[in-house]
This record gives C-alpha cells, sequence and structure tokens, in this order.
C-alpha cells in the first residue's frame, strides 16, 4: 500500500521522488555529529544505556509560550523546537543544528482503523544565528518544520540509506538529539472488579544521545494546565547533574 501511494523512486513525478529531492537539498552538507559538551568521550561502540531526568513547566509559563506562538503563527512545538536548538547552540561549538523528532505517520484516512505501529522520523535541520532575535529563530523554525512535515512520508530508514551519512555504532546517523511532543491523553481502561492504572516504567535505555520529550495534558499526569518534561540522556556521555543542568537552562531560555 504505501509503495503504491509514495510510487516508484524512478518515476520523476511520484511522491517519493519528489520529497527524496526536498531531503537531498535540506540536509545537503550536514555534519556527521552534534558535538556536545560531555562528561565523558564517546565510546567506539554506543552501549545504549540510560537515564531519565524529569522537571515540569508550569501552569503560567505554558500559557505564555501559547500566546508567544499564536503571536508568530507558530505553534508551542515550534516554539520549544526553536528553544531546544538554540539551547544546543549555546551547549556545544556548530550552529547547524539538526533534531529528530517522530510523527505519526497516519497521513491518510484510510490508516484511521489499522491496528499498528506507523510512527516515522523527520530530520529538523535550523541555521542557529546568535546574533538574531528570538522571532527570527522562530520565524526560521517555522519554515522548517512546515517543510518537513509536508514531506514526511518517505521512511526514514530509506532516507538514510539514499543520503548514505558516515555509519557508525557510536552514534544515530542524522541526528543525535531527538525532540517528541506528546498531546495524547492515557486511554482509560475500565474492567468490573480490578483497578487499571499506568505506571511509569524507566526501562533504562538510550537510544539518542539526548531525547526531550514534551507531555502535555493529561499525557503529562501533573496539574492541569502544567507541562512535564522528560530529558531521557545515554549514560555513555553524560552524568545526571550534567542533564539537570542542561533541563534548567532549557526552562531558563523558554
Amino acid at each position: 500500500w504505501q509503495r503504491d501511494v509514495l510510487g516508484s523512486e524512478g518515476d520523476p513525478d511520484s511522491v517519493v521522488t519528489r520529497q527524496l529531492e526536498y531531503w537531498k537539498q535540506a540536509l545537503d552538507g550536514l555534519p556527521d555529529g552534534l558535538d556536545l559538551p560531555t562528561d565523558r568521550p564517546r565510546p567506539a561502540v554506543a552501549t545504549n544505556r540510560g537515564a531519565t531526568h524529569r522537571l515540569t513547566i508550569d501552569e503560567s509559563l505554558h500559557a505564555a509560550l501559547g500566546r508567544l506562538a499564536g503571536e508568530q503563527r507558530a505553534t508551542v512545538f515550534m516554539v520549544v523546537h526553536a528553544t531546544l536548538a538554540l539551547l544546543l547552540a549555546r551547549l556545544g561549538t556548530s550552529r547547524d543544528i539538526a533534531v529528530g523528532t517522530p510523527v505519526a505517520g497516519r497521513g491518510e484516512r484510510s490508516l484511521d482503523n489499522l491496528i499498528g505501529m506507523f510512527v516515522n522520523t523527520l530530520v529538523l535541520r535550523t541555521e542557529v544565528d546568535t546574533a538574531d532575535t528570538f522571532a527570527e529563530l522562530l520565524a526560521r523554525v517555522r519554515e522548517v518544520d512546515l517543510g518537513a512535515f509536508a514531506h514526511a512520508e518517505v521512511p526514514f530508514e530509506r532516507l538514510v540509506d539514499v543520503l548514505a551519512p558516515e555509519r557508525t555504532q557510536a552514534r544515530t546517523p542524522l541526528f543525535q538529539v531527538m525532540l517528541a511532543f506528546q498531546n495524547i491523553g492515557d486511554v482509560a481502561l475500565e474492567l468490573p472488579g480490578l483497578s487499571v492504572a499506568q505506571l511509569p516504567l524507566d526501562a533504562g535505555v538510550a537510544k539518542f544521545d539526548l531525547m526531550v520529550t514534551i507531555l502535555e495534558g493529561q499525557a503529562a499526569g501533573t496539574d492541569a494546565g502544567d507541562l512535564a518534561v522528560e530529558i531521557s540522556y545515554a549514560t555513555d556521555l553524560f552524568d545526571a547533574p550534567t542533564v539537570a543542568a542542561v533541563g534548567d537552562r532549557f526552562v531558563r531560555l523558554l
């Protein structure tokens, strides 16, 4: 079904060909890795061991982010993305910031009633100029995000094959920091004579150097109006106090 929708890469007018051309231009010359200050050198082979730091964005700041997004014709996700890109640029040595983000992968109505995992991954690349105002950075991020979301059907693994970045067991290809925005509430399950609840599970696994997850609404599990922030990190690279400091700086920039 996906091949029927996307068409053939040999057809210059197919969806897959047009989208691959977009990504080739958008990610041309992307650095192989994002250099951040770490507590230890990167090992030759990542162990994928990890931990999670949690913090909260209170209701008043959340509301202010929403107002800013509305004033700038953006979304709260875009404001958070711009803030994270700015933070990464200030922490590291590069101004060319690539951040991955998951998308639902259910852009076609015919998928609504299908059970399964359709999530795809996009690469959001932003050039951060520290001389810009935040509004100028946000405008650039808005265009990057809209362009990426409009070309979200190419499977990430195929994109990696086509772009052929340097492959290594030390880090993930194309990006090493993930930003996820979760605003879907928990699904309730009621059974007679049985109480059912969702419990947090820290699996001790890190798929990326850093993964920043923003949980909104019921998904946050906090007071109404608050945002929950989870920063998962590779313990190969970072210690808990370092990530806590990164989290504090993130909230300060917001």
